[in-house]
């Protein structure tokens, strides 16, 4: 068990947090939640001893261990991918070096002996002998193959740095685990199977999430920061929202009840106040009036931007026709002969576990890039509005974001602009300010504005979640959920492409499956076990070689 008591952070004048008082027990997942700025991050740092708080304390049942998922990747650059993993039990690996240390002695002592008996018996407890075996479970259950297993974690790209980092936090049963956005840079099959070992895991688990159908599968409760308070609620998100948004309709319905009771003694006493036959019954409203207090309903910290992305022109029959494309990056042959005929009413997922080919396909599409064989042709009703996973080309300019978003607007009016600035939560002087300096999520509703403005009938989006708080990916979903055009898109997120997609295009060795159905249908489809089971097996062999 971790619990804070009376935990409070002041940053300057402002507290982070006032008095938090809250128990995290063992078996459940917690899901900590709140608008960006609201603390997340930061109360995981203070649980994990990182930070220390203004006043208060953060306290551990005795004798627990803590794992805790980094967020430096090159801090083990120089260690081999499986010790980095091992390491997360820092106990155990320290036992094993000094094991290590004795056995390599040229000279072996009684008191060398004696230590290393003892150090033999806690590396037992601690089910040493399987140590190797469960890291590289981890690891394969993550996605890394295991011939990376033994190589320098530098050797590693940055999200296969991700999914190690991952698997060293998970490693060796640890009592409590804070885990700081864990989805972030996995493929959807990585976090399906993360999904599972949280499921399964027996002990406490305190995870930061922007991603909603990931904290329906895992969280058992929801800790909910706003007003520089947590509240727990029981259930996961879609539960917390439910319960959220009733107990403020029920608040709001009892003073609704409070303020006609308050109209109604006021009357009266209004009325009556100078009728001596009344007076009696008017002093007696008047102390039930004083009674009744209406409950404070403070406005939430969360902010909900509004994307509708309205098309100008109806699309035709004709949309997109993909031929025979195919392109090597880097030596790596990533799209392999790949055809594909597009419909008006699609709106299509690219899933699979290769980013770099699905954000080659886009680029080439999008007229970035060109292919090495093969062509595409856009119908004439079409008109493309792209969301690059990378933006930085976008913003590397002076200009003022009401400035950057008009050169894009058929109205030049910057009225007009600036509505759709609004809608994006960017209101007043932040129209001023210079796109450069921007933040990552700033920048990513930048893009959304560009977008919407476009009035584009075919949206193209890689990764659009990236950088979005919960209530701009909600926003985001909805509307292109709404959109009565065509979307080619790749998302991390489950719901986002459970909700959106009537049709899956998986990417599988530059090679394409395509199907039309759900997503949810789609992985539970015989076909997707079969290859799920391919996978086990060569990975089973991959090991026994």
């Amino acid at each position: 068990m971790i619990s804070a008591n009376g935990v409070t952070l002041r940053l300057g004048k402002r507290a982070l947090f006032e008095d938090v008082n809250i128990k995290f027990t063992e078996g459940n997942c917690y899901g900590l939640i709140g608008a960006n700025g609201a603390g997340k991050s930061t109360f995981l740092k203070i649980l994990s001893g990182a930070l220390e708080p203004t006043n208060g304390s953060v306290n551990i049942t005795p004798g627990q261990r803590m794992s805790v998922l980094e967020q430096d990747h090159f801090k083990y650059d120089a260690e081999t991918v499986l010790n980095t993993v091992m390491m997360g039990n820092a106990r155990l690996f320290e036992v094993m070096r000094l094991k290590d240390e004795i056995y390599a002695k040229e000279e072996f002592s009684e008191e060398d002996g004696i230590k290393a008996a003892e150090l033999e018996e806690e590396f037992n407890n601690m089910n040493g002998w399987e140590a190797e075996a469960d890291a590289a479970d981890l690891l394969n259950g993550l996605g890394i193959e295991t011939e990376l297993h033994y190589k320098l974690m530098s050797e590693l790209t940055g999200a296969e740095k991700v999914k190690v980092l991952l698997a060293r936090a998970l490693f060796g049963n640890p009592d409590i685990l804070l885990l700081d956005e864990p989805t972030n840079h996995l493929d959807l099959a990585a976090i399906a199977w993360l999904e599972e070992f949280l499921i399964n895991f027996d002990n406490t688990v305190i995870v930061v999430s922007h991603d909603r159908y990931f904290l329906n599968k895992v969280c058992t409760q929801i800790a909910d920061i706003d007003y520089s308070k947590i509240q727990l609620y029981a259930g996961n998100y879609d539960f917390w929202y439910e319960s959220s948004q009733l107990m403020i309709r029920q608040m709001k319905e009892a003073n609704k009840k409070k303020e006609e009771k308050i109209k109604e003694l006021q009357e009266f006493i209004q009325r009556f106040s100078a009728n001596a036959s009344k007076s009696k019954q008017a002093t007696s409203r008047k102390r039930a009036l004083e009674k009744i207090e209406l409950d404070e309903i403070k406005p939430s910290s969360r902010k909900y931007p509004y994307i509708d992305f309205r098309p100008e022109r109806e699309i035709g029959n004709e949309v997109l026709t993909v031929s025979h494309i195919s392109k090597t990056v880097d030596g790596r042959k990533v799209l392999d002969d790949v055809s594909f005929i597009v419909n008006h009413d699609d709106k299509i997922a690219f899933v699979g576990a290769d980013e770099l080919a699905k954000t080659t396909l886009f680029k080439i599409l999008m007229g970035d890039l060109e292919p090495d064989e093969g062509t595409f042709k856009w119908g004439v009703t079409t008109s493309q509005a792209y969301f690059p996973k990378d933006n930085t080309r976008e913003f590397d300019n002076d200009l003022i974001i009401v400035d950057w978003l008009q050169q894009y607007s058929p109205v030049k009016d910057v009225t007009y602009v600036r509505g759709f600035l609004g809608r994006m939560l960017f209101a007043g002087d932040d129209g001023v300010k210079k796109v450069r300096v921007l933040s990552g999520g700033e920048k990513v509703r930048c893009m959304l504005s560009k977008m919407m403005i476009s009035g584009a009938n075919c949206l193209v989006f890689d990764e659009p979640t990236n950088h979005l708080d919960m209530e701009s990916i909600t926003a985001l979903n909805n509307g292109m959920i709404k959109f009565p055009g065509v979307i080619l898109f790749s998302s991390r997120d489950h719901q986002i492409v459970q909700t959106t997609a009537n049709r899956i295009i998986e990417l599988i060795n530059g090679k394409i499956v395509d199907k039309i159905t759900t997503y949810d249908e789609y992985l539970a489809s015989d076909e997707m076990a079969m290859k799920r089971q391919v996978f086990m097996v060569h990975d089973e062999d991959a090991e026994d070689n």
